[in-house]
């Protein structure tokens, strides 16, 4: 299994929000309440920009959710297993781990998270659904989408084509 040069990564693959729900909605929810303390994300050195194949780590006050998308409709959480202090290893990239390295992520630092929510966009191309996962503060909004076959950050509500699915 590819680990995407981060060291003791091990990516679980999931499809649907029915599926994520079942395998980490108690998790997710437990998160409820908790600050957000930090995000951290792979940077390459050389386009000076968000590598975003590697995983989003968010930490809401030591606990780490990895979040990782892949392919059209893989989604990967797993829990505390990165170390960002430690180096990424990708052959033919200049990487390391950043924290906060957008001005949003910055802005939401500290908030208490008030809940999760999965979120289903049904398409009409060969994707068919991906499930992101929506991370809602009292006057925030963060998700970690699938931008096909890497991650992708928006701090907007759910679109007209994403139907909220709950965690548990």
């Amino acid at each position: 299994m590819f680990d995407f040069g981060i060291e003791g990564y091990h990516p679980r693959w999931l499809n649907g929000p029915a599926h994520v729900a079942r395998t980490h909605g108690r998790r997710l929810q437990a998160l409820s309440g908790r600050p957000l303390t930090g995000a951290w994300m792979v940077w390459d050195l050389i386009d000076d920009e968000w590598f975003c194949d590697c995983p989003v780590l968010l930490d809401f006050d030591g606990v780490h959710v990895e979040i990782n998308h892949r392919k059209f409709d893989d989604l990967s959480l797993t829990w505390n297993t990165i170390d960002p202090c430690r180096p990424v290893s990708w052959t033919g990239f200049d990487l390391e781990w950043r924290p906060d390295p957008l001005p949003e992520l910055q802005t939401i630092r500290g908030m208490t998270l008030r809940s999760v929510e999965l979120l289903e966009w049904t398409m009409d191309n060969v994707a068919g659904s991906t499930t992101d996962v929506s991370f809602v503060f009292p006057d925030a909004r963060l998700t970690v989408f699938n931008a096909l076959d890497e991650n992708g950050l928006t701090f907007a509500p759910p679109g007209p084509n994403q139907r909220v699915r709950p965690c548990s």
